[in-house]
């Protein structure tokens, strides 16, 4: 039998952060993964990763203070979101105008995993590639079942693997999922028209479409549609054209890069985070819709919370120890969800043949009035 003091199931980006969060701290942490991250970066140079995420400022810092941020020849700053609406509203934020370096950061998910996992190895982070199988706690201790017949103790178990969380099953937690009826097309291209570090949004036709850009004219494609079955089977070169002309060509005639995939668009609220010595943290904790870009955020927010409220706590499975980093975290991430959810809605419903003139007006009034348009990207940065 192995025990640790903390052992992590799941390790993506949100679980990897909190390995090396509490390790720092000097805890007994080890990571279950069963499929560890590529750590050597010369095999990461050829091609581009078509998972990206937009990393907030305040993320990007507490990455840089692990040394655990990418080489930023991978990484584009985005210096303005121009977002567009589907009856001639428009929205447009500068990180001149609050003013900071960048909005955001486009990063590839295997870069960011491999710098991650990079403090992992240089922290000797014990990793466990045994799948689990079975999880049982009691008061004091969990205790976790590898298929090789292994057993793993802990204090606490943080839950980090997914929307699909095998630790949430295995805890009884309940999960409310409401389908928004579309998938994410995701895809990369490269750009006929340099993009000056602009990310493009359209809402047109109930659907959402980002163009996120890359270095060197590329961009990444997220595509939010009611049609996901379409888009994936039309060529690369039909797909290019879809995209281009979905996206009004304002960055030219786009041309393939990598292979197009999809996922469902599902918003998840558990009924709880937290079980006895079980932690649920990242998409297992909570889903959200792609139009933001904040799904990794609010889970790197969990791994900053996390950190803070740990120190100097003595035993981190406690109930009230879970209790308040639930409570905390509760209202950031339900705020979130739910001002996404509303948006992809508002823009979705097409029911009132007012509600195109409203919402565009909307738009256009908040673009009007910097201190609104100010204080909304600031809140979504962390600022």
């Amino acid at each position: 039998m192995i025990e640790h003091e903390i052992l992590i199931i799941g390790g993506g980006l949100v679980g990897a952060a909190a390995a090396v969060a509490l390790k720092r701290q000097g805890r007994d942490v080890a990571l279950l993964e069963i499929r560890p991250a590529e750590t050597d970066l010369s095999r990461l140079e050829n091609g581009w990763d078509a998972r990206i995420f937009a990393i907030s400022p305040a993320n990007q810092a507490l990455l840089q203070s692990w040394d655990a941020w990418p080489s930023e020849n991978r990484i584009q700053p985005v210096a303005t979101m121009d977002v567009r609406g589907d009856n001639g509203g428009r929205i447009e934020f500068e990180a001149a105008d609050i003013p900071v370096p960048r909005l955001t950061a486009i990063a590839e998910n295997r870069w960011l995993l491999a710098a991650l996992w990079q403090q992992i190895r240089a922290l000797d982070i014990p990793v466990i590639t045994q799948k689990a199988v079975e999880l049982e706690t009691d008061i004091q201790m969990a205790t976790v079942r590898l298929e090789n017949g292994g057993t793993v103790q802990a204090k606490l178990i943080i839950g980090a693997d997914g929307a699909h969380s095998w630790v949430r099953t295995q805890a009884g937690i309940k999960v409310r999922e409401n389908p928004y009826g579309h998938h994410g097309v995701v895809a990369n291209f490269i750009t006929e028209k340099d993009h000056h570090g602009t990310a493009f949004q359209w809402f047109k036709n109930g659907e959402v479409l980002a163009y996120l850009p890359l270095p060197d004219h590329k961009i990444s494609v997220v595509w939010s549609t009611a049609e996901p079955e379409k888009l994936p089977k039309l060529s690369p070169e039909d797909l290019a054209a879809a995209v281009t002309a979905q996206g009004e060509g304002v960055l030219g005639k786009l041309s393939p890069l990598s292979p197009a995939f999809s996922f469902n668009l599902i918003l998840r609220c558990p009924e709880t985070t937290f079980a006895s010595r079980i932690l649920l943290i990242g998409d297992a904790a909570h889903t959200i819709h792609p139009l933001a870009g904040q799904g990794v955020n609010l889970g790197f927010g969990d791994v900053l919370e996390l950190q803070k409220l740990s120190q100097g706590v003595a035993d981190i499975g406690a109930y009230q120890f879970l209790k308040r980093f639930a409570q905390n975290r509760l209202e950031p991430v339900r705020t979130m969800q739910y001002g996404c959810d509303g948006l992809f809605r508002l823009f979705a419903d097409n029911t009132l043949p007012a509600l195109p003139w409203l919402r565009n007006t909307g738009l256009d009034l908040v673009n009007a009035a910097p201190f609104v348009k100010n204080r909304l990207i600031k809140h979504a940065m962390g600022l």
